[in-house]
């Protein structure tokens, strides 16, 4: 089934959560404020390791994480953390851990001062994908001038795990960008998604 469909070089055509992660997710506008910083942990979260270790763990760190509810995770203290640091199912770091906790007091200041999350990360593309037309995976960047842009903006507001190569997973994860390969199946709907 996964050979029926041409895909971007960098997925394993025989793993069937990596194929309907490229194929359901990956490169799609997401606009919620919620999915937006969850997705912003998880690339966080992946600092220094693979993504399909994050794509295999994601459902164990939703929970760990009370599916990513800000005001949740905002209040987490001492015993969370243990907790956390505890749970062989999610990555056990503490800075990665308690950046998520920071990140969602940082999230629920920006909506308390009526700044949307959605609209301050869209804002920086103009509310929509930019469209590139990639031959290979090897013409992408890891980082642009714009992730530069994006992850010292980040950093000036107190986020952490978001540097400018997070940034643009990041961007290219939640549809920012559109960086499917021009001969990948999803390019040209996705492309037409976001010209509307």
């Amino acid at each position: 089934m996964s050979g029926e469909k041409n895909r971007c070089d960098w997925v394993p055509p025989t793993d069937a959560l990596y194929c309907a992660y490229h194929d359901e997710e990956w490169g799609v506008p997401e606009y919620d404020s919620r999915a937006l910083w969850e997705k912003l942990v998880l690339d966080g979260m992946q600092a220094g390791l693979s993504w399909i270790t994050i794509l295999r763990k994601r459902d164990n760190i939703r929970r760990a994480f009370d599916g990513f509810d800000p005001q949740k995770v905002a209040a987490y203290g001492d015993a969370d953390m243990e907790r956390l640091l505890g749970d062989a199912g999610i990555i056990r770091s503490r800075a990665k851990c308690q950046a998520a906790i920071d990140g969602a007091k940082l999230f629920l200041d920006m909506q308390a001062h009526g700044e949307s999350f959605s609209n301050y990360l869209w804002g920086f593309v103009d509310g929509k994908p930019i469209q590139n037309s990639w031959k290979t995976i090897a013409d992408v960047p890891a980082k642009t001038g714009l992730s530069e842009q994006i992850a010292k903006d980040l950093k000036r507001r107190g986020f952490k795990f978001c540097g400018p190569v997070i940034v643009y997973a990041f961007m290219q994860a939640v549809g920012m960008v559109n960086d499917h390969t021009i001969d990948c199946h999803c390019y040209e709907p996705l492309r037409a998604m976001g010209e509307k």
